[in-house]
């Protein structure tokens, strides 16, 4: 399970390890409010850094359910934050062309398809009225607005 937590990136680079996280009070699913175990770290990788910085980990011991803390910034499984996304889109759909940056064209089309069928399928409408307010849309309905999964 996935709790995001408000994080600043470079300082979880810069401290590794040693980075203070702060441990969940109760287990995000069966809410149990004793002790959650620490369970060590798992290794991500995000766009702006030459390698992997390290997530914490927790285990509830009475479900035994593995909680990874994921900076809010990001969704799932995204390496760029929510905050490029939404503005290479923008730029896109506003200006006909790819906002220069260190993403690869090819990631950001990735989003752009994703998000058209997101809002073909989910919203049950044609994007024709704005692909910007479909993603605002979706962000509404707790989905991410250019995961590839409906």
């Amino acid at each position: 399970m996935i709790q995001f937590v408000d994080v600043i990136l470079k300082k979880i680079f810069e401290q590794g390890k040693e980075y203070p996280w702060e441990r969940p009070c109760a287990c995000p699913k069966c809410g149990s409010s004793g002790k959650v175990w620490s369970h060590g770290y798992v290794r991500a990788i995000f766009d702006g850094f030459r390698t992997h910085l390290f997530l914490k980990r927790y285990r509830c011991h009475i479900c035994r359910c593995v909680i990874t803390l994921r900076p809010l910034s990001h969704y799932s499984r995204f390496q760029s934050s929510r905050k490029t996304i939404r503005s290479s889109l923008d730029h896109r759909i506003k200006t006909g062309r790819w906002p220069k940056s260190d993403v690869c064209t090819a990631r950001m089309r990735h989003w752009l398809r994703n998000l058209q069928n997101q809002v073909m399928a989910v919203l049950d409408c044609s994007w024709s009225f704005g692909l910007m307010s479909g993603y605002d849309k979706l962000l509404e309905m707790e989905r991410i607005p250019v995961s590839r999964s409906i």
